[in-house]
């Protein structure tokens, strides 16, 4: 039988505000699987031209599979979202890049033809499920030289990324961090987050109700001198702090994407088109560099520059894995294309989560943007990988559905 590939679109994603971790964060008694069907019944919400049951996939990752994270976690969210019970779904581990990944198993699907319209998402709770709950590591890892012990401990792999490029300094560290607390604050004070989030009502047994509308974790107003002042928990005279590094965060995300026949059918937002993407594996001693093959790969694959690339979201796992990302590529510290809103360095970053938050705010500054063609989403993921994404902006003059894939353009294919 012939078969044809189906353009894959992203109709639309949102999250819940993240918080910390811990006692005292905003979700300490706020289960994790309630947090992402907020997030599925948010979408289905906004959406009512989409029936509920031409959802034909709901896949959900989770890097701690346990718990209230456990179970199947996709089906059974699915299926306490209010999704009819002939909506199947599973579970996605990737680590950081779980989301990542939930979104590129689903896209392949319908671009295979297997289904049209999925949800894909992710969730972490670190309060309940610290990262590395529950887990035994294989020995022979360590033992027979596979890794260096350091792998193990994303915090020491970002301190060995310093070793490997001198360059890449505390200080250029710490000045990268305050400007992505500077850039999520002007966000939020432009109204550029709060449309994406989701409203939680969360309940605590002594405080009673509560309802989380804003993110928790960010520090607005941190100075160079408050970072060089914190600890260096990884190496004794270190350059990774929490304050150049990704917090331990709660928090979920959910998106929808559909083919492009049937978004028209239904009359769907377009926002985004995949266009390409990549997972990658690299030394997992370093496995902050893991964006850098995975974004050339997926450049390679869409026929494209890393010139053509008009905005990036890349996840600050930590400052130095975004400084090598932007040091290969030749591109500077404080580009205004790079993560526009700010970063995970202030937002949070509820592990395998995060991917979706990354497309979620590209394709909103997509719609600000029109001049620019195409954009990035970029992780470096534990035990060594990278991934990246790339995706066309619908607002740009030369995208049409029949000159969406790169190479049958007009020829004007650089951007603004």
């Amino acid at each position: 039988m012939p078969r044809s590939l189906k353009e894959v679109v992203f109709v639309d994603g949102v999250r819940t505000p993240f918080g910390r971790a811990g006692e005292k964060g905003i979700y300490t008694q706020t289960r994790a699987d309630d947090l992402v069907i907020a997030c599925i019944r948010e979408l289905l919400r906004r959406h009512p031209e989409l029936p509920k049951e031409r959802v034909a996939e709901v896949a959900l990752a989770a890097t701690t599979q346990i718990g209230d994270q456990g179970l199947t976690l996709g089906r059974t969210a699915a299926l306490l979202s209010g999704l009819p019970k002939t909506t199947p779904g599973y579970s996605v581990d990737r680590m950081c890049a779980g989301a990542m990944t939930a979104v590129t198993n689903t896209a392949s699907s319908i671009a295979f033809g297997a289904y049209d319209i999925a949800i894909a998402g992710g969730v972490e709770h670190m309060g309940h499920h610290p990262m590395g709950e529950g887990v035994d590591p294989n020995p022979r890892i360590v033992a027979e030289a596979i890794v260096d012990p350091s792998a193990l401990v994303m915090g020491s792999t970002a301190e060995n990324l310093h070793d490997r490029f001198p360059e890449l300094t505390k200080e250029r560290a710490d000045a990268y961090a305050v400007r992505s607390q500077d850039k999520l604050q002007a966000a939020y004070a432009a109204g550029r987050i709060q449309p994406g989030l989701v409203a939680v009502a969360t309940r605590h047994q002594e405080l009673g109700w509560g309802l989380a509308s804003v993110d928790e974790p960010p520090r607005p107003g941190t100075t160079l001198q408050d970072l060089a002042a914190l600890k260096t928990p990884f190496r004794a005279h270190g350059r990774v702090t929490a304050g150049n590094s990704a917090g331990l965060n709660d928090g979920a995300t959910a998106c929808l994407l559909a083919s492009e026949e049937a978004a028209a059918e239904l009359g769907l937002p377009v926002r985004m088109r995949l266009v390409s993407y990549s997972f990658v594996g690299v030394e997992p001693e370093v496995m902050g560099i893991g964006p850098v093959p995975a974004t050339e790969k997926a450049l390679k694959t869409a026929g494209l520059a890393i010139d053509d690339i008009g905005l990036f979201e890349l996840n600050e796992a930590f400052a130095v894995q975004v400084l090598a990302f932007l040091d290969h590529f030749g591109i500077a510290d404080d580009d205004p294309r790079v993560n526009e809103y700010g970063g995970a360095i202030a937002v949070g970053h509820p592990l395998a989560s995060s991917g979706v938050r990354l497309m979620t705010q590209l394709a909103r500054q997509f719609e600000e943007h029109p001049e620019v063609r195409y954009g990035l989403t970029a992780m470096c993921i534990g035990i060594g990988m990278g991934g990246a994404v790339i995706w066309e902006n619908p607002h740009h003059a030369a995208y049409t559905s029949e000159v969406a894939t790169p190479g049958r353009g007009t020829g004007d294919e650089k951007v603004a």
